[in-house]
């Protein structure tokens, strides 16, 4: 029988349109991922390439809404499957577009994780 656990999430998180994707790094490693769901507070990562839990990653998204740059920590890691991300900053100059690429992924998905 399957338990259900409470989510330790503090934001529900959204699945994503198939053209999502973000250029991250953490240390030499670095790929391209496909953005699998996000949310404000974070984002899981499709990648076969994964980094320890705790560390520090920087992100840069490829949308329509322009460029956004921040900062993650890996909190969840899932072999051969990908990444679970929390933020911890995006660019000043980025809030305005990290914001409205939330709320269109919103609307588009519809769909909670």
């Amino acid at each position: 029988m399957k338990k259900n656990h409470p989510s330790r999430r503090r934001t529900k998180r959204y699945e994503t349109p198939l053209g999502i994707w973000v250029l991250w790094r953490c240390g030499k490693v670095e790929d391209m991922s496909r953005v699998r769901d996000v949310s404000v507070g974070g984002l899981f990562i499709e990648t076969l390439k994964v980094c320890p839990l705790e560390t520090s990653i920087d992100l840069h998204f490829l949308v329509e809404d322009g460029e956004i740059r921040a900062k993650a920590t890996v909190r969840y890691v899932s072999a051969g499957r990908g990444m679970g991300l929390q933020f911890k900053t995006v660019r000043s100059e980025d809030q305005e577009r990290f914001s409205a690429m939330i709320k269109r992924l919103i609307q588009v998905s519809g769909k909670e994780r």
